[in-house]
């Protein structure tokens, strides 16, 4: 089985014109080892010096790695302004997405797929430059995701982790959660730039067997894992989210279950739904995270 480290360095969607994107940066396809499964996913890395570190995009159900590589406008692509701001980002398909289908036909539970993620990482991290490690933005289940890796680390390979469109309890029945979709996860048409949904046609996926499953656990296994995860967080949510409860009670609540976490952080994004990712406020949130990231490598570099 050959898995290649980027080198299929053609750009991964075909040339913009009219859109006023930059033509130089290289955005490419690379295909990982996570333990023998097939992860593909995209990759941009900054151009004229090492990257500050590794930025780790993992997308919600339903989507692929192609969500934090928007093509509706030019400020919402994370993978162009992370390396712009010399963060090499690599944005994956979570397993059962992607080159994965073929397979995991079923994909995976959250646990399998954190054991995964970890596998990917170790294989990226001995064939490319990392800088001071590996940073995780993570969106919906890509945040339960996060938080399960996070959960089986130390704290020394996932640095921290800012997770958007994920909290601990829905708003819906959780028993049925698996069964909504459509609308409900973008939210008003105002919330994204014009041609957003016909752009996204080529990122959207079908949600694995598996996976649609594992869904309605998530509320029974999030204090366990919460309990466990050493590095610092960032939570943002849309003002418009409609799956997670994220009033004052709940937020706090939330945050309480991180008994040994050195930092939890909550924000609200004005004017944004689900799919903060592809929306008007995509840039903000990007900045946001990374400025996040930001502080932790300061945090870190700190003498005790």
């Amino acid at each position: 089985m050959v898995f290649h480290d980027g080198g299929e360095r053609g750009p991964a969607t075909a040339p913009r014109g009219r859109s006023g994107r930059p033509a130089g940066r290289q955005v490419r396809r690379v295909t990982l080892d996570a333990g023998g499964v097939r992860l593909s996913g995209l990759l941009s890395e900054p151009e004229e010096a090492a990257p500050r570190s590794v930025v780790v995009a993992l997308h919600g159900a339903g989507m692929s790695a192609g969500y934090f590589h928007g093509q509706a406008h030019p400020d919402v692509s994370l993978l162009e302004l992370g390396a712009r701001l010399g963060f090499t980002v690599l944005a994956l398909d979570r397993p059962g997405y992607g080159t994965s289908a073929v397979d995991l036909p079923h994909g995976q539970d959250v646990v399998e797929q954190a054991a995964a993620l970890h596998a990917a990482l170790a294989w990226f991290s001995r064939r490319h430059e990392t800088g001071a490690g590996f940073f995780v933005l993570a969106h919906s289940f890509g945040g339960e995701l996060a938080l399960a890796a996070a959960a089986e680390d130390s704290g020394s390979v996932l640095l921290a982790l800012d997770v958007s469109g994920c909290g601990h309890r829905y708003t819906v029945d959780a028993g049925g959660i698996a069964g909504h979709g459509g609308r409900r996860n973008w939210g008003a048409l105002r919330f994204y730039p014009p041609g957003t949904f016909r752009a996204s046609e080529a990122i959207v996926a079908p949600v694995p067997e598996r996976e649609a499953a594992d869904l309605p656990h998530w509320p029974v296994r999030f204090p366990a894992i919460a309990a466990r995860v050493r590095a610092p967080v960032r939570f943002t949510f849309a003002e418009h989210e409609p799956w997670w409860c994220h009033d004052p009670p709940a937020v706090t609540d939330l945050r309480s279950h991180f008994v040994d976490c050195p930092r939890v952080s909550v924000e609200h994004l004005p004017d944004s739904g689900h799919n903060v990712s592809l929306g008007w406020t995509a840039r903000a949130y990007h900045l946001g995270a990374l400025g996040f990231f930001e502080q932790c490598l300061a945090t870190r570099r700190r003498p005790r």
